[in-house]
């Protein structure tokens, strides 16, 4: 029968696949072609009623329970049956059990998880509703399995065996299949802990299966599938859930307890829902000590899944690269919201920055001067705004054919981006463009003129370190960085814990830095000896800055003129041969040196002019008056804030964290050393075994249930009544259902649609069945 229907498909289909002649054809009418299948995959036995009876083959007997066998609690009962049932193909599931007046349980079953058998609804079958997918399709291996081990009471809280089945009425998985058991399916404590590391780097929990596989060597090996990872994923969530708010504050009171400088306050609505919150510790508290003259703020979404905007407070350290100060979530871009979150960072600073630099965006330019103001005997802050921000919007605000297809734009980012410009050159570069486009009557640029002294450098080039940042390029990158962490969906919880993650990569990367300055020597160019004294001082990126401007200042100088030492200051003028027709005036001295292009006061770094004529004068050693302190390699000693104070508790739980990283990789290197010997693999599976036999039976064990492995994690959840709800979502300009569409992008798009035109007449304006030559026919 099989070998016609598999001709009459090779004649239908026209190919060989289903020629009979290479198939052998089976006789499946008696019990021999059962018997050489299924016996390959398990055991059965016949009854003398018919019936198949499966045992579990391959187990040894210490792994098999036996009549009166004892266990010292229900517990290891139940976890020798379910490895019972891992090593024997099948599930099993706790049933009935039975107790005594006092509430001790007497008598307890263990079955087969295919005992008994699952109603069936006829009444949803008949209503027709998973024609239309309303119920889920699900599938049952109940079957009636009466497979069980029952255990019986005795004294000192002790349990025996009193009643074992073995035989199983269906199929047991094969040894492929097992893996997908549940009894086989335990989430334990170091695939849990993987899950979460992984989480707060970033990686998802289909990446962090595979990673897992690749670390244990197989499948198999995981322990657990990919649905197993995200669902505890899903619990982690779950677990905090409404408490979200509550459980980070009080996170946050924990932290406070730990080190007494950490820093944080928070304020919610009128229903108790978390509206503001901003944090700094001591580490970011000492580097605004050092680095805290230039700040940029900037807000960025799509961190946490309430909406609330993430506006971190960004400096450059010493290795010119970007450092926190602190960080505040807020519900709204207002400016109530964003005074409140200046307040707090200057209360906790101490001082104001020297300067802030933020976007256009309308309400921090009333909250900046509101908070960093002259109150309390501090300095007032000046606030820049971003020029990268502002060019940007010149396209959009004057064509993209005055700006693309002209040199308007080379010849105006002439005198806006030039730091070497006095302010009345740049007036009278900036007419001379505007006159030559015929632009004197552009709003927009009439009103960008109008706030030049917040935007343009030639504006500030004698305030200090207002170069060191002209746009919000810093915070940008800050916030990709801190992309890499969080995701939309993060609770505050998780939020907090990626951000720590975050932070402890940023850390690690200025200790690795602070590494490679003490370390390693640069290379020296030149055979000057400042350049020498250069590299011992400063840490190694601000020294190969600094080497640019030294070679610059032997190569690139033309003296055209030099007076006569008086009172031991020298004056010069020098001509740069990279800037055409302009000529710098610089005064150096032994000790000191000043030039007409202001980048040390800007910058903090000496300029190739300065070099030159310190070069000329016959300086050899680096002038202690030219070295400002956030750049050299000892630039934290000395702070206020050096020390960090933290309570014994904290350093209890780094120990443990250090301590189980540490077992954890050496009972890899361990396996590792073992190899594929598996005399050697039995000697290591028995000295586990045996001290996980020992932990159980010591007195001081206690189970570590998966709540209290989420409470570690995440945190504690409240006893008592929840003061701080979750926030509610949140909608601002930044998020993706609440952006506005400008006129410029709603163009674009529109012209990116294919027109429809008119099959009888081409006209865009109708189409064929309104075209008036239709309607001649």
């Amino acid at each position: 029968m099989i070998s016609k229907d598999l001709l009459k498909i090779s004649d239908n289909q026209g190919s060989n696949c289903g020629d009979s002649s290479r198939v052998s054809v089976i006789d499946c009418t008696g019990d021999g072609y059962s018997s050489e299948t299924e016996s390959a995959i398990t055991s059965y036995s016949l009854t003398p009623g018919g019936s198949r009876v499966y045992v579990p083959k391959d187990v040894d007997l210490e792994h098999i329970p036996s009549l009166n066998q004892i266990f010292e609690g229900l517990d290891i009962g139940y976890k020798f049956y379910k490895n019972y049932g891992r090593l024997g193909g099948f599930d099993i599931r706790k049933t009935t059990e039975k107790r005594d007046d006092d509430g001790t349980v007497i008598r307890k079953h263990y079955v087969c998880s295919s005992e008994g058998f699952n109603d069936v609804d006829i009444g949803s079958l008949e209503s027709n509703n998973w024609k239309n997918g309303k119920e889920r399709r699900t599938a049952s291996r109940r079957c009636g399995c009466k497979a069980k081990m029952v255990l019986k009471y005795t004294s000192g809280n002790r349990y025996y065996v009193f009643s074992f089945v073995e035989q199983h009425n269906h199929p047991l998985a094969s040894k492929t299949g097992r893996q997908f058991l549940r009894v086989s399916r335990d989430m334990g404590i170091s695939s849990r802990n993987f899950v979460f590391a992984a989480g707060k780097a970033n990686i998802g929990c289909s990446k962090a299966f595979g990673l897992m596989k690749e670390m244990v060597g197989s499948y198999a090996n995981v322990g657990a599938t990919l649905r197993d990872f995200r669902n505890f994923n899903r619990d982690l969530k779950c677990f905090v859930g409404v408490r979200d708010g509550q459980m980070l504050i009080d996170k946050f009171k924990v932290t406070k307890e730990s080190s007494k400088t950490f820093y944080f306050a928070y304020e919610v609505d009128s229903e108790g829902h978390l509206t503001k919150l901003f944090w700094s510790d001591v580490i970011g508290q000492r580097n605004f000590e050092l680095y805290g003259d230039a700040v940029s703020f900037d807000a960025t979404f799509d961190t946490n899944k309430y909406n609330m905007i993430f506006a971190p407070f960004t400096g450059v350290d010493k290795h010119d690269r970007c450092v926190t100060f602190g960080a505040c979530l807020l519900s709204k871009e207002d400016v109530t919201h964003y005074s409140w979150a200046f307040d707090h960072f200057v209360k906790v600073m101490g001082r104001n920055p020297v300067v802030i630099i933020t976007d256009q965006c309308p309400a921090m330019k009333i909250a900046v001067p509101a908070s960093f103001n002259s109150n309390n005997g501090l300095v007032s802050t000046k606030h820049r705004l971003c020029m990268w921000h502002i060019m940007e919007k010149f396209p959009t605000k004057l064509g993209n054919r005055l700006c693309k297809e002209t040199d308007f734009m080379e010849k105006m980012k002439t005198y806006i981006w030039a730091s070497h410009l006095e302010i009345a050159e740049f007036e009278e570069g900036w007419e001379a463009v505007i006159k030559e486009f015929k632009l004197e009557s552009n709003k927009w640029l009439l009103d960008m003129y109008e706030i030049r002294s917040s935007w343009i450098p030639a504006y500030f080039r004698d305030e200090p370190m207002f170069g060191l940042m002209r746009t919000t390029s810093r915070s940008e990158s800050e916030n990709s960085f801190f992309g890499q962490f969080h995701k939309q969906g993060d609770t505050l919880c998780e939020f907090w814990l990626r951000f720590q993650s975050a932070m402890e990569r940023q850390r690690n990367e200025t200790e690795r830095l602070d590494h490679e300055s003490d370390s390693f020597t640069p290379n020296i160019l030149s055979r000057w000896f400042i350049e020498d004294d250069a590299a011992a001082i400063f840490t190694r990126e601000i020294f190969y800055k600094i080497q640019e401007e030294i070679l610059a200042g032997c190569l690139d100088m033309q003296i055209k003129r030099m007076s006569e030492e008086i009172d031991g200051v020298t004056a010069l003028e020098i001509k740069d041969v990279k800037i055409k027709d302009k000529v710098f005036k610089v005064s150096v001295s032994k000790n000191h040196a000043v030039c007409s292009c202001k980048k040390f006061v800007m910058c903090g770094i000496v300029c190739r002019h300065a070099f030159c004529g310190l070069k000329q004068i016959g300086v050899t050693k680096f002038p202690r008056s030219l070295v400002l302190n956030r750049w050299m390699k000892i630039a934290e000693s000395g702070t206020s804030s050096a020390a960090l104070s933290v309570s014994e508790d904290y350093l209890k739980m780094e120990k443990v964290s250090l301590k189980i990283t540490d077992i954890w990789f050496d009972f890899r290197e361990l396996v590792n050393k073992a190899g594929f010997h598996l005399e050697k693999l039995d000697v290591v599976h028995q000295t586990v075994l045996q001290l996980t036999a020992d932990l159980e039976s010591s007195n001081e064990h206690a189970e570590f249930t998966k709540r209290d492995h989420l409470a570690a994690m995440v945190g504690d959840q409240p006893t008592g009544p929840i003061e701080v709800l979750a926030p509610n979502v949140c909608k601002n300009k930044g998020n993706f259902f609440k952006r506005l569409i400008s006129d410029r992008e709603k163009a674009i798009n529109k012209s990116k649609k294919r027109t429809r035109k008119c099959k009888l007449c081409s006209a865009t304006t109708h189409d064929s069945r309104t075209c008036a030559k239709r309607q001649k026919v």
